[in-house]
């Protein structure tokens, strides 16, 4: 992967844009250790200085960190996603419940339109994994196939930006179904109102899905005062 010096880029920006497009597209995997720098420098066809001003960027933006006496691992996907937990960090649950709420009600609208035969597969897995966790009162279960029923309905949006989105809240939605849960006693209604969602997407019924993201929102709002 030769960069050409002909770019208006500078070098340290063709690097930067050549990592993130790696990170990006899966090839580097979050969690996962580089290439070693001496297979970077071959790779890009730069010096070492150039590629080691390019990983500190990408450290500084959040993309990369370094480990000490380990080496230099992806961290997250994409700036964005970066920017977007660091303000998430910063919010209050109300606000993150907002949010969600704003992201959720879009998700479930489109996928009650655009859903497949795998889609629905996907979601009642995941709703009958929360069946079977409310039924074994198993609350950390229950909270981790909560949180795999959301995606699998956002993933049914076939919105490739507003999945993104939501993947990115993941940290801020463990944390406020994790709350939630605490203050709530009601688990029959978090399971009903669940299937009653699961349900209205299948059938596609765009109303009804809207007004039980709208139901369940309202009842976790009210668990907060």
């Amino acid at each position: 992967m030769t960069i050409s010096k002909t770019n208006r880029l500078s070098l340290v920006e063709q690097v930067v844009s050549q990592i993130e497009s790696l990170i990006e597209s899966g090839e580097w995997k979050i969690g996962n250790q580089i290439p070693p720098e001496m297979d970077l420098i071959k790779q890009f066809d730069v010096s070492r200085n150039t590629l080691r001003e390019a990983v500190r960027s990408l450290v500084y933006a959040g993309l990369l960190v370094t480990k000490q006496g380990k080496g230099t691992f992806v961290k997250s996907s994409s700036a964005l996603g970066v920017a977007f937990q660091r303000r998430i960090q910063q919010s209050g649950i109300l606000e993150t419940l907002e949010v969600r709420h704003a992201l959720e009600r879009e998700g479930a609208q489109l996928a009650a339109l655009r859903r497949d035969q795998e889609d629905i597969e996907q979601m009642r897995i995941h709703i009958a994994a929360c069946r079977k966790a409310a039924e074994a009162k198993d609350r950390k279960a229950y909270e981790e196939a909560d949180i795999q029923l959301h995606k699998s309905i956002m993933g049914s949006s076939h919105n490739d930006l507003l999945i993104d989105l939501y993947e990115h809240m993941e940290d801020s939605l463990h944390a406020s179904i994790h709350q939630i849960a605490e203050m709530s006693s009601d688990a029959d209604f978090h399971l009903t109102i669940h299937c009653n969602l699961v349900d209205a997407i299948i059938e596609q019924d765009v109303n009804r899905a809207i007004e039980t993201v709208n139901e369940y929102i309202a009842q976790f709002k009210k668990s907060l005062v």
